[in-house]
């Protein structure tokens, strides 16, 4: 699969989904009960991902409805001033608010988010708020799972996914599974397999794809069989502290070791890992290659305070493999 087909479009990479606010705890090793001062971010999975990105030098574009107010402001200047392209956010007109994640820094083995997601801007990106013209300018679309939880954001995502196809776009399918914005199990597995068979690259847990397979313990061989019968093309399924694995449709197994690091908080290691992974592929790498990007960034962010100011460079990356070999 070639990332860099189309070479003449703006954009490398333009995300869909969720951007929100992260208060992140200042102080440490204590429960929120207890914690008075929090550091604001950006936060969301697709908006960290187009953040990391566009810190590694991509072309980026983000599509995702924030809200009209001064949370909404913030987000949209943060990205503006990264470079990220905002054509495609919308403003909320009814009042909706962007969803607030405050964290709990106990240990580096105990991290809690506490969500405010209640009728949230962005799960209300409608089909019609979705451009055609916008998105046949990228090279690639890269979905969040979460914003398939709720109507309209998940007919938004279904269109945005066909408009791709279309106009030859490839689809990235990131599974970002939240368990606290859906209904049940069954309904999350329907929308994540029917996504995942349209996606050209699939990235999630072993737990998430678990669960888009409605199972528990699933096997990678039989994972990565069942979606080599529709248009996958890589497969990457992360095991945590065991690692990570990609697999190809010509039949190719690929794995990285994960990077040993100074953890202070468990979040926001997966929206760093699809960043430099897919920047990995963007720059020419091999797989191999592309997965120890990805490894090396997830470390560098799991040992910082946030998720979205903490995404690193090239050089970053490039000097923690280094070092590590």
């Amino acid at each position: 699969m070639n990332l860099n087909k189309h070479s003449e479009r703006k954009f490398d990479l333009i995300t869909v989904g969720r951007a929100c606010v992260d208060l992140n705890a200042v102080e440490y090793n204590r429960p929120m009960e207890e914690t008075i001062t929090f550091s604001k971010y950006v936060g969301g999975s697709p908006a960290n991902i187009a953040i990391g990105t566009a810190k590694l030098g991509l072309k980026v574009g983000f599509i995702g409805k924030i809200s009209d107010d001064q949370h909404g402001r913030f987000i949209e200047k943060y990205m503006r001033d990264l470079n990220i392209n905002t054509a495609g956010m919308v403003k909320d007109t009814a009042g909706r608010k962007v969803g607030l994640a405050f964290t709990e820094i106990k240990s580096p083995e105990e991290c809690s988010i506490l969500m405010y997601r209640e009728n949230v801007a962005d799960l209300y990106l409608t089909p019609e708020e979705i451009s055609e013209d916008y998105i046949k300018e990228t090279r690639v679309l890269l979905i969040s799972g979460t914003a398939l939880a709720q109507s309209p954001s998940r007919e938004a995502v279904l269109k945005a996914v066909h408009l791709a196809q279309k106009n030859d776009v490839i689809v990235a399918f990131e599974l970002d599974y939240r368990p606290y914005t859906w209904k049940n199990t069954e309904e999350t597995a329907v929308y994540y397999s029917l996504v995942a068979e349209q996606a050209d690259v699939i990235i999630g847990t072993r737990d998430e794809f678990d669960m888009m397979e409605n199972q528990i313990g699933g096997n990678n061989e039989v994972t990565t069989a069942n979606l080599f019968k529709h248009k996958a093309e890589i497969i990457v399924i992360k095991h945590g502290v065991e690692g990570s694995f990609a697999y190809t449709k010509a039949g190719e197994t690929f794995r990285a070791q994960a990077y040993k690091t100074k953890v202070l908080k468990t979040f926001g290691a997966g929206d760093s890992y699809a960043s430099a992974f897919l920047y990995g592929l963007f720059s020419g790498e091999n797989i191999e290659t592309a997965l120890k990007f990805g490894s090396a960034a997830a470390s560098i962010v799991v040992s910082k305070h946030s998720s979205s100011d903490a995404m690193p460079t090239a050089d970053e990356i490039k000097a923690l493999i280094a070092n590590a070999d």
